[in-house]
């Protein structure tokens, strides 16, 4: 098996082999819902070192478990309460991660040495089948940040995989396709540990989702926890990315279709709606690197849905890396 080894036709034999590879300590990078992963046994800490390396990640950034299943929960969390509980009825499989207490089966290398543990259920055919066939074999979860270099724009398709990490893969590692990604940003990062649901990183899942199903307002106060996605520069491509501006002839842009493209200006997307624009943000951000465009301008979109989430990737990938 050649090293990052492209499966491009995901078969039950090859999921199967790809849960095998997990099992022996390899990386699998898989598609889910919001971008792709970069998975390894959760409880290998030799192959959790390999995502660490593999990324250029830094080693107390906690990495988030992915499990198949409810009942996977109490496996990996302590005290769960009540409204973490029905949040993931409501939104799991989903674009959400919870942020609970740690069980005794979260170490260190998983948590960043945190007392907390961060446990998603995704919405994707592939990356559910990958995981009950992991479960199948005695796997008790996937660590899977997304399958890019760290402060880097995450990657939405198998081939921005292979771009960002072939020359970083091993043999027997697997990149798994199951074409683009459909919600195209980060899941929404909610702590559960205090006494109120806390939104540590947005994203498909709302805070007026939240609102509505726990019946309990989102709270600001908590103690300081380290998640994905949190640092100030992130989700950076080359290119400068600036926000809210007149774009100027060479530039990159990227707004709603309803905002022109002004004369000698690159436009790299247009998308219709708010979602549109979280499902093609990321690959958008690729192609002014592809056509080494020094700026790129995006006009952010407004509102409290997915909007928010947007705005906050934009943000960071305004700081650079």
């Amino acid at each position: 098996m050649t090293a990052g080894q492209f499966l491009s036709h995901c078969s039950a034999d090859a999921l199967r082999q790809a849960a095998q590879q997990l099992k022996a300590g390899a990386l699998v990078a898989f598609p889910t819902e919001t971008v792709y992963g970069l998975g390894a046994d959760a409880t290998n800490p030799d192959s959790v070192a390999r995502i660490y390396a593999v990324k250029n990640r830094p080693a107390d950034h906690p990495l988030i478990v992915h499990v198949s299943d409810l009942s996977d929960l109490a496996e990996w969390a302590d005290d769960i309460p009540e409204f973490a509980i029905a949040l993931a009825r409501e939104y799991w499989p989903g674009p959400m991660t919870l942020i609970l207490k740690r069980s005794s089966l979260a170490q260190n290398f998983i948590t960043g040495g945190q007392n907390s543990v961060g446990i998603r259920i995704p919405n994707h055919p592939i990356a559910l089948a990958l995981l009950e066939e992991f479960k199948k074999i005695g796997g008790k979860g996937v660590a899977a940040p997304s399958a890019n270099r760290f402060g880097h724009v995450s990657p939405t398709t198998s081939d921005a995989v292979a771009e960002e990490l072939t020359e970083f893969l091993a043999t027997g590692d697997l990149i798994l396709d199951g074409g683009a990604s459909q919600v195209g940003v980060e899941s929404t990062i909610i702590d559960c540990t205090g006494e109120a649901p806390r939104i540590l990183r947005p994203g498909a899942i709302t805070e007026a989702m939240i609102v509505s199903t726990t019946k309990s307002v989102v709270t600001q106060e908590g103690e300081k926890i380290r998640v994905s996605g949190s640092l100030e520069n992130h989700y950076a491509p080359a290119a400068q990315v600036l926000l809210n501006i007149e774009p100027h002839s060479g530039d990159g842009f990227i707004a709603l279709s309803s905002i022109a493209t002004p004369a000698g200006v690159t436009r790299l997307a247009a998308p219709k709606s708010n979602e549109e624009f979280a499902q093609v943000l990321y690959e958008a951000l690729r192609s002014a690197d592809h056509k080494n465009l020094a700026r790129v301008v995006v006009h952010e979109p407004t509102g409290e849905d997915i909007a928010v989430a947007i705005r906050d990737r934009l943000k960071r990938a305004s700081q650079g890396r």
